[in-house]
């Protein structure tokens, strides 16, 4: 059976879909990412789309899914490399992917990563009064 790789750089997960994305490798994806977050406790997950052709409806939901795991693990979503007709495609079909963030390539979903990361900031007090916390 195939699977798709997650790897981990620095406090991200890297997914990169090199096969045509089936139902059943859709639910092993969001299985196998659900553990390795939950492993890792990375901040964020960049997946790479490049090489899918075709994303249906079960895809599409699938995608917004592991967004909403990993948004619930505390880790933000970034898909890249999304080519035009699957872009249209989602439109047509009403999907427009909530809580998941898009770049172009890997690069630039890297960089919207830690731009998250640094928003979310751990100098925030968890409380009114508390004093900041540390990084």
């Amino acid at each position: 059976m195939d699977q798709i790789p997650i790897l981990k750089l620095g406090d991200f997960l890297l997914v990169t879909i090199q096969v045509e994305l089936h139902d059943q490798l859709a639910m092993t994806l969001q299985d196998d990412l659900t553990q390795k977050l939950s492993r890792t406790h990375a901040k964020g997950v960049l997946i790479d789309i490049s090489a899918l052709e075709i994303v249906d409806s079960f895809i599409g939901r699938s995608l917004a899914q592991i967004a909403g795991i990993a948004r619930v693990m505390d880790a933000t979503t970034v898909l890249v490399g999304m080519r035009p007709a699957v872009a249209i495609t989602l439109v047509e079909l009403g999907m427009p992917l909530k809580g998941i963030r898009t770049a172009l390539n890997v690069d630039k979903g890297m960089k919207l990563l830690r731009n998250a990361q640094e928003e979310d900031g751990f100098d925030e007090p968890a409380f009114e009064g508390d004093p900041p916390l540390a990084p």
